[in-house]
């Protein structure tokens, strides 16, 4: 019998979904009465609007004033893609990959795209040897694992002085890591994500380099209209001003900048990443204290401040076949979520078992400090199980 009584305290807030992520303290519809809707989002107004997302996010994300920054369709995979379709082909191509998303791009770059290239790999909870990269190869990589709870610790394993393009998808990153703008010539991410924003929607930001490419390259293979950036062998610049591809949603867009002004009004880029660390911070004290689990990143140099992934190393538990573990961690994220204390935290579906908590600037951390008792109860009750059997 689980000897654990409930814990007395429960999170405020038991949003903690890798995405889409929680909302920023103090959201409501009503912040949102300024959207432009019933108009086209080609009239003024629209178009105000998006060209402020624009504006708003090069302020809180400190982008640098010689990059271009587009909202585009299809969340995240969308900006990576047109990425990928736009620029890749003309140099040898690497890919790091070392969670589920950065395995897509894989397939993208090699089934799809039909190119050569290098696929740096390793296991989860690992990075692969960043000391491979090739400064003459174009590189496609995840800054932050979302899957694995893995990070890559800075840009320093890219060259200066590299002749390749990196492509980062920096999603599960943005706003809470720092960026090193100078190594990146492609960033995407999706407000989803740290903004907490609604999905659906991509920010597709390009430097010089970038754009270089995009105006000396022209892929052989057909390019679908939502990825086409350019318009007479030039950059399309409409599609940074606010001009977007296809249709966006209006109230997505009030709903993202709600959000980056919340950022502004809390200290901007500085606090939000300071709100993530300590977020982390305490998950990391609890495990330490607690025998039953650990991260599955290995070293805390690469571990991730957003997408927080454990794993049971009870070896009641991590000495069961894969689908008996896989059946635990099911069992323990729906218990929580029956609680009522945290919902959406079961690992990826192709990450090993375990538990998957978002600790990004929109989640406070007094929720954390809530919720590490109840995973310690809800372990014991669904271990107990184990015993009974």
């Amino acid at each position: 019998m689980n000897t654990l009584p409930k814990p007395a305290m429960r999170p405020a807030r038991p949003e903690f979904s890798s995405g889409p992520c929680a909302k920023r303290p103090g959201w409501t519809p009503e912040n949102l009465q300024n959207a432009v809707l019933g108009r086209s989002h080609r009239s003024k107004p629209g178009k105000a609007r998006l060209r402020e997302a624009i504006d708003r996010t090069r302020e809180v994300l400190q982008v640098p004033d010689d990059y271009l920054i587009g909202i585009v369709a299809g969340s995240d995979t969308g900006a990576v893609e047109m990425a990928m379709w736009s620029m890749l082909g003309p140099k040898p191509v690497q890919l790091l990959a070392f969670e589920s998303f950065g395995k897509d791009w894989v397939t993208d770059v090699v089934k799809q795209l039909k190119l050569p290239a290098e696929v740096l790999e390793a296991p989860y909870g690992q990075l692969p040897d960043l000391t491979k990269v090739d400064p003459d190869a174009d590189l496609v990589f995840t800054w932050n694992g979302t899957t694995s709870g893995v990070r890559v610790p800075n840009g320093d394993f890219i060259s200066a002085d590299r002749t390749g393009i990196t492509i980062c998808d920096a999603t599960s990153a943005a706003f809470a890591q720092a960026l090193d703008w100078a190594k990146l010539d492609v960033v995407t991410f999706s407000w989803q994500k740290a903004l907490g924003g609604e999905g659906a929607h991509g920010v597709l930001i390009l430097g010089p380099r970038a754009v270089a490419r995009l105006e000396s390259y022209s892929p052989p293979w057909p390019m679908p209209k939502l990825f086409r950036m350019t318009k007479g062998g030039k950059v399309n610049l409409e599609i940074f001003e606010g001009a977007t591809i296809n249709t966006p949603s209006m109230l997505c867009v009030e709903d993202c900048l709600d959000a980056l002004g919340w950022a502004s009004r809390i200290g901007g880029l500085a606090e939000m990443q300071r709100r993530a660390d300590a977020n982390l911070a305490v998950l990391d004290a609890w495990v330490a204290k607690t025998p039953w689990v650990a991260f599955l990143a290995e070293d805390a140099a690469t571990r991730s401040n957003t997408s927080v992934c454990l794993k049971v190393i009870d070896p009641r538990v991590s000495e069961l076949p894969d689908d008996a573990q896989a059946d635990f961690a099911k069992k323990l994220a729906s218990l929580l979520e029956k609680e009522g204390v945290a919902l959406d935290v079961g690992g990826y579906r192709d990450a090993p078992p375990g538990l998957r908590i978002w600790c990004g600037a929109t989640v406070e951390t007094s929720d954390l400090d809530a919720l590490t008792p109840w995973l310690d109860w809800a372990f014991a009750s669904v271990a107990e199980g184990l015993v009974a059997a």
